[in-house]
């Protein structure tokens, strides 16, 4: 999971996720919607592909890129757990005990 939590740190690679999450997308078209050199833009889907974010399927000499849910909704589920969202919140000490230091105005 870490590759993939590396993977998502750039926010470039952020965006190419979002633009797939609308569709795939060749490399060519990928190309047009991001204002980078392709070998940069190569480098950002390699490190997606290898981090499992994306899929890649050869149509003769194109390369179409998907999004793979799979591991999204496992990174997305790692998230979650790491902040307990979803668990049942515990009582907050703070919620119970009265706010000490208050001065009545008057």
């Amino acid at each position: 999971m870490s590759d993939v939590f590396d993977a998502l740190a750039d926010p470039t690679r952020r965006a190419i996720l979002k633009s797939l999450a609308g569709g795939d997308a060749t490399a060519g078209e990928l190309a047009e919607r991001f204002p980078l050199a392709r070998s940069t833009l190569s480098g950002h889907c390699r490190v997606l592909k290898e981090a499992g974010l994306v899929l890649t399927e050869k149509h003769g000499n194109r390369v179409v890129y998907s999004l793979n849910t799979t591991v999204a909704h496992e990174a997305a589920a790692a998230v979650a757990d790491l902040f307990g969202v979803g668990r049942p919140r515990a009582a907050s000490k703070k919620a119970a005990s009265p706010r000490k230091g208050r001065r009545a105005h008057g």
